[in-house]
This record gives structure tokens, sequence and C-alpha cells, in this order.
């Protein structure tokens, strides 16, 4: 009688803990500035719900040409230490290109990158708090949501991975005749340099604060030496059951 007592509390507290567990599922359509579909992203982000909002564990990404029915690529990402800086997992195996980032040390992140040139690049990184890794983009912006949507800037750190080093960043609202959502804001560089080399990426985001638009250079490559700059329209296949935002 004693073990049953005993197993009663434990079995409660794993439904409870199953019940928390929640899952958000979106599809991102990629297109050229002419309208032509690149390609499909298929996203899927398991998490739980912690006081009231959603919390990512781990997000997986499939990438489809228009009509196939197998992947080109695909990306696995990991949210344990942080939901601004994921473990990666990137392949896209057309061009043989495969690349890596980990976490072996508190503020130490380690770049792996298998070239499309065939080459193997390895970067070390120290970083600051501030820094935001690959798609921990979105959840920062949703972590700085109030931000967001009364118009303040907020700088930041963003990682360039296939040159192993961290840049000034700033998330600020804008206004884009090419992306109609309920809150437009862009991430751009600071750096006066870095402000002539890299365009700024311009993202949507709907009242709830799902990710409706990204305007922008991709990790797709169209050739061997560059990647694709598209409009990746997206569409929620399922909300968790708590907010996305605090």
């Amino acid at each position: 009688m004693k073990n049953t007592i005993a197993l009663v509390p434990f079995a409660l507290m794993a439904a409870s803990l199953s019940a928390l567990a929640q899952d958000l599922r979106f599809t991102g359509i990629a297109t050229t500035a002419d309208g032509r579909e690149i390609y499909e992203e298929r996203h899927s982000v398991d998490g739980t719900c912690q006081e009231g909002v959603f919390r990512p564990r781990q997000h997986g990404v499939t990438y489809f040409k228009p009509d196939a029915d197998e992947s080109f690529a695909r990306k696995g990402l990991e949210y344990e230490a942080s939901a601004l800086r994921p473990s990666v997992d990137f392949v896209q195996p057309t061009f043989n290109e495969e690349m890596k980032i980990t976490y072996p040390a508190p503020d130490t992140l380690v770049i792996d990158w298998q070239t499309p040139g065939g080459d193997s690049e390895r970067f070390e990184v120290t970083y600051p708090a501030n820094t935001v890794v690959d798609a921990g983009f979105d959840n920062f912006v949703r972590q700085n949501w109030q931000s967001v949507v009364v118009g303040e800037p907020v700088e930041f750190r963003f990682l360039g991975p296939t040159r192993g080093e961290h840049y000034g960043f700033v998330l600020e609202r804008v206004e884009n005749d090419r992306v109609n959502a309920d809150h437009v804001v862009q991430i751009r560089p600071t750096g006066m340099v870095l402000r002539f080399l890299v365009d700024p990426i311009v993202l949507g985001y709907n009242d709830a604060g799902a990710l409706s638009d990204y305007l922008g250079l991709t990790n797709i490559r169209k050739n061997q030496d560059e990647n694709y700059t598209a409009h990746i329209r997206y569409s929620v296949d399922t909300y968790p059951d708590c907010e996305l935002t605090p």
C-alpha cells in the first residue's frame, strides 16, 4: 500500500509536466523580388509554457524546392542554455556545406564549418550576454516585445558565423512598402563599415508575436559563391496554448 501511495503524486506530477509541453508550427514561402518561388521552409518548434509564456527547447527546419517531396537542406537548433543562442546543426548537401555551432564553455562558442569549396573552418568565439545566434533573433524580438510595440531601439550583438565574429546591431522600427504586417522592424549593423557591406534584414510580426515576414539575405545558397536574398512569408499552422510574448 505504501508503494502505491508514493507513486500517485509522482504520476500526477508527470502528467502535469506533460500537459505543459507545447509546440509552434509554421511554414515559410521564400520568393525572389519578382515573385518567383524559390523554396519552402517547414518549422517545428517544441517547447514549454513557463509563467504563461512560450519557451522553445528544440527547433527543426526542413527546406523543400517547389513541388519536391524530399528536402534539400535541414537545420536543427537546441535552446537548452539560452533562447537567444541555440546550438546549430545546418546541412545543405547540394553544396556539401555543413555548419555546427556548439557551446563548450560558458561565454564561448565554437563554429565548425565545412565550406562549399571543400575547406574546413573552425572558430572559437567569446561573446557577451547580449549576443544573438542564428534563429535566436526571433526570440530576441519577442523578449523585447514592449520595445517593438512602442518603437524603442534595442542594441545587441549578432553572430556572423562564416566570419567567426559577432558584430553590433540594432533592432528598430521601420517602414517598408514590401512588408505588410502588424509590426515591422529591422535589424541592421551599427558599425559604419559593416553598414556599407551588409543590408538590413526587415522583419514582420503579427500582434500575437509570430513572425510573418523575413526580407533579406538567407542561409540558402543560390550558387557556390552567394546566398539567396528573399522575401519569406510565414503562416502559423499551430500556436502553443500560451502567449508568445511576455
